[in-house]
């Protein structure tokens, strides 16, 4: 069915009339200026033959052809949209990069369940390492291996590595994490039972989430035993990324460094028995 359909769509856009420049111009004139849809209808139906081009060069990743040509008729309606007729230029020149563009992104986002391509020059690495490799393999010497991704790279312009991991992923098939797997005891398990993490376990993060919570209320509570003089101390000394030096506090509030050193010593072993009385827990935690 989606065959038939595909036929009688390039048949369609096979007979569709070429557009004169001239007639081109006018037509994108109706549209911009007085949002003529028929005339954004004859441009694009003129189009449509393009994008079906454009599209069959991408048949070979595997993905509908009918999807292809759906998503480049989305690229060329976008050029429509953002044509300048009074710039001089084909509108197919203009249309192609919308088109092309389209087409791309869709592949990028469908080809596997794994996005690849999310800077431009993996995008380039994967729309244009298999026709690379074919052109080097055709050259006089035949690379393979190091030799062949040092080629590939240095012409897009990226590193051997991800030339090596791209060369990967378009070799073979996404594999399911939930693939099972036989050992030679015909024991079973699935491919994730092996992915080794270095994080903390749920109930780890969890547990700590909790005792960081208590332990903050705990010294929200013990700071309330000191006066406004022992809190600032404490504050700029113990609770800022960057303590302040005991001379710069000392210039502050109009005492010498010693002075402050010996408010904050008090100042510490008041919060100390405020906390212990809050929970005698605390030392241990």
């Amino acid at each position: 069915m989606e065959d038939k359909a595909r036929r009688k769509m390039i048949r369609a856009a096979m007979a569709a009339p070429y557009l004169e420049r001239s007639e081109e111009h006018d037509l994108a004139l109706r549209w911009k200026d007085h949002g003529d849809q028929e005339a954004m209808h004859r441009i694009t139906t003129a189009h449509m033959r393009l994008v079906i081009s454009m599209a069959t060069k991408f048949r070979y990743f595997g993905l509908s052809m009918g999807d292809l040509v759906q998503e480049g008729y989305v690229g060329l309606l976008e050029a429509a949209l953002r044509f300048e007729p009074d710039r001089d230029v084909r509108f197919s020149t203009y249309a192609s990069w919308w088109i092309r563009a389209s087409i791309q992104d869709y592949i990028l986002r469908n080809w596997s369940i794994v996005r690849g391509g999310t800077s431009s020059a993996q995008k380039a690495l994967f729309f244009n390492l298999r026709r690379l490799r074919a052109r080097l393999a055709q050259g006089p010497d035949t690379l393979s291996g190091t030799a062949l991704y040092k080629e590939v790279s240095e012409a897009l312009g990226v590193s051997e590595a991800d030339v090596a991991m791209m060369d990967s992923r378009l070799s073979g098939p996404d594999a399911s994490l939930n693939a099972p797997l036989v050992d030679d005891g015909g024991r079973s398990a699935d491919r994730m039972d092996f992915l080794i993490s270095d994080e903390p376990l749920p109930d780890e993060v969890a547990g700590e989430a909790i005792d960081v919570e208590r332990r903050s209320s705990w010294l929200k509570n013990a700071l309330g035993v000191l006066n406004d003089r022992e809190l600032r101390i404490i504050e700029e000394r113990r609770l800022q990324d960057e303590g302040a030096t005991l001379e710069s506090l000392g210039q502050t509030l109009g005492i010498s460094k010693e002075r402050v050193r010996q408010i904050e010593n008090r100042a510490m072993e008041k919060l100390r028995l405020a906390l212990v009385k809050e929970s005698p827990a605390f030392l241990s935690a």
